[in-house]
């Protein structure tokens, strides 16, 4: 609650112009159980931020993932679906007034979406390239939701299913290191490992005549993520240690900075 007060006294949204997808000043805010707390507990936790946040800040707010009280609202996607500039229009609908907080725009703060989900691993692929087209491309073949190819008859929108399940994936450039990423999100990385993501997006980089030079991080990760990519290079090593050295070494993590275990691995943080 904190953390969404201070987006909504620093951050306006009126002003804000950006790359990433968003609706408000506090876009997103994920509960995750980690240890010692039920999915179900963290759902009923969702709901009491939910209410304060519209309660006492005055921010629309939508739950989604476990959380989400209809079935278009589970998938973030489909609830940030216009962002920022279109909730005035949205919120319009019966079917899309927020769970908590007031039916109309917050225009200074915007909506936050806020639920219960399991950890969400948000990981990006650095190409040796600044072509941002191979980057879409690239995550257009990649992504469950696949690539858009027109509409049928009734309108429908069509696509041409991606690669892999539980994976949200966008191309783009980053200006700061002057190149363009393959930026992934993993909403199940026992689904779909890292390593088998990074070794795809290898082979459909090559086709492109570029190469994945490495990969950045954002934020925590799970330990059992990277030992799995370390028991896929090195299968005969059974030291924890060593797999996660041989994890970060094969998927790049140090490539735009140095990463530390210590302090990116959540177990440890924990």
């Amino acid at each position: 609650f904190q953390a969404i007060t201070v987006a909504a006294e620093l951050i306006d949204m009126r002003n804000h112009k950006g790359e990433h997808p968003r609706m408000g000043a506090c876009d997103v805010c994920p509960l995750i159980p980690v240890s010692g707390i039920s999915m179900n507990e963290v759902i009923d936790l969702s709901h009491q931020l939910g209410k304060r946040v519209g309660e006492e800040l005055n921010i629309p707010v939508y739950l989604y993932e476990k959380s989400a009280q209809q079935p278009e609202r589970v998938q973030l996607a489909n609830v940030r679906k216009g962002e920022y500039e279109g909730l005035p229009s949205k919120m319009n609908l019966s079917h899309w007034q927020p769970d908590y907080g007031p039916n109309i725009l917050n225009p200074k703060s915007g909506a936050t979406i806020l639920g219960a989900r399991n950890f969400l691993i948000a990981y990006n692929f650095n190409l040796n390239t600044s072509n941002i087209t191979i980057a879409r491309s690239i995550a257009e073949q990649i992504r469950e939701s696949g690539k858009y190819v027109g509409k049928d008859e009734q309108e429908k929108k069509l696509y041409t299913p991606g690669k892999f399940k539980a994976l949200k994936s966008i191309g783009w450039f980053i200006k700061d290191f002057g190149i363009a990423q393959v930026s992934c999100n993993f909403s199940d990385y026992q689904l779909t490992p890292l390593h088998l993501v990074h070794e795809m997006v290898k082979l459909l980089a090559a086709e492109h005549d570029c190469k994945v030079t490495g990969a950045e991080l954002i934020g925590l990760i799970p330990k059992e993520a990277l030992l799995m990519a370390g028991q896929f290079y090195e299968p005969n090593q059974t030291d924890e240690d060593k797999l996660i050295a041989t994890a970060i070494k094969e998927l790049g993590l140090s490539d735009l900075n140095e990463f530390r275990p210590n302090e990116r691995i959540i177990e440890f943080m924990l």
